[in-house]
């Protein structure tokens, strides 16, 4: 392919890209597709000849179309939002033509400083500490990883390292094998299993710890089971926090959890994959008190911040922690700038790394502060309209409701919201899951996609309501009225995504 080809192929994907997103709501969520059903359709071997692109094309709608799962319908409500917007994806496609692996400052220098910056732009917007920003004094930073399953390692690992030096050189009889025997490292019960795969991949045993009836893992829990596990020999060195968990998007109490973790020289991390993004909203920024104590942060941009998928930013106090752990030279490596920035594959898991820094920057220049707040707090409301649609119908209940997500189910039996989440599902146009909290088995409903809108809202509940109908037969003493709290709103009708003119105003 040449480049007047290219140049046809990209703007002909482009088109197409814009006409699937506009188009998104006349398809279906859920494929209609069994497992192997691609396999049917396409030869089993590599074409010897190459193809015209446009036949290429015509077989992504054909064919691949079918078997898409659509992540950003807005009747997509299941796990939680996955970032998409134009801009990233314009920076994604400026990332793949430059198409370098910024391992080190001089293997592309401005891969290096744009992530350096982004990073401090983000942490600043995020009322993250400044400790933990690349612009800071001490040894601090920020870096992208790939996801917050990565970043969970990452830490892990390098508390790891941290605890194995740190015991070593106060009980220097202890081989390092004795000492990674005995290391611990604990969460909530409620924390994602990727927090479980960090300790089967570092080797060091995951201890899943009790959290409270409103889903919070609190400082006197974790207190009792390092005083128990100290007692039994073993070397606690890791704790995962949650702020935002995966089932119900409960936070756990971090200046508890600081003091005891600081207390014991244990490594705290938080994993804010999903809410961390609220906090560009300095109205729940209270749910991070407590931050300064901890030693590591993660959220996905790539989940709530319009950024597409990888971006995951991860800051450490002190990165120096993750060089230790991480560093490993070779001749082909070296270069005579060492030491003045960031090499950053002493920063995590891979050598290799693309320059995801693009599409972040791209986003927060274009949305800008306000255009990124108003986004999270519209998901904010049109999650809060849609607890009060539950609540107006005496069928249901809302067991729980935090930031764009809202826990509901049938009263009664577990078996009525089981049965109306298997007709929701098999009629395809709506995609949910659920959890159990509370001893309930209910069902999450997440406000995910961008182009959300409350007439979608109201789509996706008539959807469900036509299948509880079938269920508990909806009669008028079931209709109980709740009045809008104030404040709760933002005027949805005129909410719109941020235009060039609002870009110039915000700037």
């Amino acid at each position: 392919m040449n480049s007047r080809e290219f140049r046809e192929f990209g703007k002909a994907m482009v088109d197409y890209i814009a006409d699937y997103i506009d188009n998104v709501r006349d398809r279906d969520v859920l494929p209609s597709v069994t497992p192997g059903y691609l396999e049917k359709h396409i030869p089993k071997e590599t074409p010897v000849d190459g193809e015209n692109w446009k036949d290429v094309l015509h077989d992504v709608e054909k064919l691949i179309m079918p078997g898409v799962t659509h992540w950003h319908s807005p009747h997509f409500h299941a796990y939680y939002p996955t970032a998409q917007s134009y801009p990233a994806i314009v920076g994604e496609m400026l990332s793949a033509g430059i198409g370098c692996i910024g391992f080190s400052w001089m293997a592309s220098p401005a891969c290096t400083e744009l992530e350096v910056i982004t990073m401090n732009w983000l942490g600043k917007l995020l009322g993250l500490p400044e400790e933990f920003l690349n612009c800071s004094e001490g040894p601090g930073g920020g870096v992208i990883q790939g996801s917050a399953s990565e970043s969970t390692l990452v830490g892990l690992l390098a508390a790891k390292e941290k605890m194995v030096r740190s015991t070593q050189k106060n009980n220097p009889s202890l081989s390092e094998g004795d000492i990674k025997g005995k290391l611990v490292a604990y969460t909530s019960d409620q924390a994602n299993s990727s927090v479980e795969k960090s300790g089967i991949l570092a080797s060091v045993p995951m201890i899943h710890l009790p959290s409270d009836t409103k889903g919070r893992l609190s400082g006197d829990v974790l207190r009792e089971a390092i005083r128990r596990d100290k007692a039994a020999g073993l070397i606690p060195c890791y704790v995962v926090a949650t702020l935002g968990t995966t089932g119900t998007c409960a936070f756990d109490n971090l200046e508890e959890l600081g003091a005891v973790c600081n207390e014991e020289g244990v490594w705290l991390h938080v994993d804010a994959a999903y809410a961390g993004a609220a906090f560009v909203c300095p109205e729940y920024r209270y749910l991070m008190k407590g931050v300064e104590l901890c030693d590591s942060f993660t959220f996905n941009a790539h989940k709530w911040m319009l950024v597409n998928f990888d971006c995951s930013a991860l800051w450490v106090k002190d990165a120096r922690y993750l060089v230790e752990a991480f560093n490993v030279d070779r001749i082909y490596l070296q270069h005579q700038h060492e030491g003045k920035a960031p090499d950053y594959r002493h920063w995590q898991i891979p050598l290799g790394r693309r320059f995801r820094a693009l599409k972040l920057w791209f986003v927060l220049r274009i949305y800008g502060t306000e255009g990124i707040r108003r986004h999270i707090r519209n998901h904010i409301s049109l999650a809060k309209h849609f607890q009060e649609l539950v609540l107006n119908d005496s069928r249901f209940e809302v067991v729980t409701s935090n930031l764009g997500l809202v826990c509901f189910r049938l009263q009664g039996d577990d078996s009525l919201t089981k049965e109306l989440l298997e007709k929701v599902t098999a009629n395809k146009k709506l995609y949910l899951i659920p959890c159990y909290t509370q001893q309930k088995f209910v069902i999450r409903f997440v406000v995910c996609s961008r182009i959300t809108t409350i007439e979608d809202i109201n789509c996706s509940w008539a959807e469900i309501i036509s299948h509880a109908n079938t269920i508990v037969p909806y009669t008028t003493d079931n209709s109980i009225m709740h009045e809008p709290r104030k404040n709760d709103y933002i005027n949805l009708t005129t909410y719109q995504e941020p235009d060039d003119s609002m870009n110039e105003k915000s700037k």
